[in-house]
């Protein structure tokens, strides 16, 4: 990939990025569950993550695993990942294929971001991102979250 087609794959995922970062929790509806995920992220332009957690949902508790590829980020960094869930009315509907859109940074012990995901059963996952390492992240991935057997 060239300097100047990255320069064009980013100008596209920011344009596409404001929008969905800019969402606001009303438009989102009520809140249908709670995630906590932690991942180790590595990139240099692409990049790739791992990792696990659970999620909460009426009242219950499931181990999921998460998995991903993407284009937007330097570095790495171990995150921790914790927030609301939105449009879940079946807990099988929350396993699948997601696009996430992200902004964040993370040097040393101190790093912050935040983090959307959304599949194509409507269900969104609006995240704080907490992140220890050397990382500069701005794009979007596609992430893969299952449970776990």
């Amino acid at each position: 990939m060239t300097i100047r087609q990255t320069a064009a794959s980013f100008a596209t995922i920011l344009m596409l990025a404001s929008p969905a970062m800019a969402q606001s929790q009303r438009s989102l509806g009520p809140s249908t569950g709670s995630v906590r995920i932690e991942q180790v992220q590595a990139g240099f332009i692409a990049s790739g993550e791992a990792g696990g957690g659970t999620l909460r949902f009426q009242g219950r508790s499931y181990p999921i695993t998460v998995g991903g590829l993407g284009l937007g980020s330097i570095g790495a960094s171990r995150t921790v990942l914790s927030g609301t869930v939105y449009g879940l009315h079946r807990v099988s509907d929350f396993a699948g294929a997601y696009v996430q859109l992200k902004e964040g940074w993370a040097v040393g012990n101190a790093g912050r971001g935040q983090v959307w995901l959304q599949n194509d059963k409507g269900v969104t996952l609006r995240l704080a991102a907490r992140r220890q390492g050397l990382q500069l992240s701005l794009g979007a991935d596609g992430v893969l979250i299952g449970f776990k057997q």
